[in-house]
């Protein structure tokens, strides 16, 4: 009997270790109070911290990014995202600057207020476009909300990427061979009008 409970509480040692552990490589990549750590580039579209979120406003020329200035291979990233003026915007991750032209290129984890509503289906900003769009998920057509809070969790392991909306799977993609590691970005589309706004962003490294 004493062997039996020196064992169990080995095991529950060593899973809180393991926790603790995964814990450590957790952090929030906005402190919901500055723009610290994050670097502009792309259009003219401008980014703000209001109310404890990163608000970004369309403005000229091209797309813009607002990107983190630290790289992340494998992750789970969380985030929360609402619009406040509709508009076509995403999620850059394991993305890099174009070194001739200095353009961001890589994967997006869509937002997409259109009829057709692809959130959190796969593009891919750049050479490839449309990877895994959500024209046969509708259930994750469904989840979408214009006029509320949205939850979009982006899992990225080697050549397996997920993503969720509040809670409904979406795009599911195996990509051998493609990118491996990069910066997150915080697009607003190119256009006339438009705002939307981001917060609680954190990614577990893994």
């Amino acid at each position: 009997m004493k062997t039996r409970i020196a064992l169990t509480m080995s095991l529950i040692a060593l899973a809180a270790t393991s926790l603790t552990g995964c814990q450590q490589h957790r952090q929030q990549l906005f402190d919901g109070q500055s723009l610290e750590g994050w670097t502009k580039h792309g259009g003219e579209a401008t980014y703000s911290v209001e109310d404890g979120c990163i608000v970004g406003r369309r403005g000229p020329g091209p797309n813009t990014f607002l990107c983190t200035d630290q790289t992340f291979e494998d992750f789970d990233l969380e985030l929360e995202f609402r619009w406040d003026e509709l508009c076509n915007s995403g999620v850059q991750f394991r993305s890099t600057l174009d070194p001739v032209e200095g353009r961001v290129q890589g994967y997006q984890c869509e937002m997409d207020p259109s009829d057709r509503s692809w959130t959190c289906g796969l593009f891919y900003e750049g050479p490839r476009g449309w990877l895994d769009p959500l024209d046969d998920n509708e259930a994750g057509r469904a989840a979408r909300r214009l006029d509320d809070w949205n939850h979009m969790r982006i899992r990225a392991q080697g050549p397996h990427v997920r993503t969720w909306l509040n809670g409904v799977p979406c795009a599911n993609f195996v990509d051998e061979g493609g990118d491996q590691s990069g910066f997150i970005g915080l697009q607003v589309h190119g256009g006339r009008q438009g705002q939307v706004r981001w917060r609680n962003i954190r990614i577990t490294e893994l």
